[in-house]
């Protein structure tokens, strides 16, 4: 999951009531699938930084698998889109919930230099918002981040 530090940070999920959040404002149809029919109650998910930092910061889990994202409903909020419909929902979000932040943050120029992430969405297509990360890659970033065996789930 990635986002602008300067407008969500993980600190910010962190302080958050129960440590939990929506992520709403997802307006690309590929990252919309992934929120929408990837994301299943209890996956853990990492927590990126974009921006200046370009890192992998904390580790969270979904503790609401996908739903309409009411925000694109909303005329006077920014995610707004006119396109949308109630009852043929074109955006979802998920519900996350804080579990570490990782030991090491793990920068986007260290992930690139290493050939077992060269097929990584975040490698080769970057701008996602959303993005899959295989079994393998993610027991390779845990030990990079040095993330704790029980919170890599």
């Amino acid at each position: 999951m990635k986002t602008e530090p300067d407008t969500f940070s993980f600190n910010d999920l962190l302080a958050a009531p129960n440590k939990t959040t929506t992520w709403d404002g997802v307006r690309n149809p590929i990252a919309r699938n992934f929120l929408r029919d990837g994301m299943k109650n209890g996956d853990r998910v990492f927590f990126y930084h974009t921006g200046d930092e370009k890192a992998i910061v904390g580790i969270c889990e979904v503790v609401r698998e996908g739903y309409p994202d009411a925000t694109a409903l909303d005329r006077k909020h920014d995610h707004f889109d006119p396109k949308s419909k109630a009852d043929a929902p074109t955006w979802y979000m998920v519900d996350l919930k804080a579990v570490a932040p990782v030991a090491r943050p793990i920068a986007l120029a260290e992930i690139k230099q290493r050939k077992e992430f060269a097929d990584m969405p975040l490698v080769r297509v970057g701008r996602l918002s959303v993005s899959p990360v295989s079994p393998g890659q993610w027991k390779s970033l845990c030990t990079m981040g040095k993330v704790d065996a029980t919170l890599a789930k």
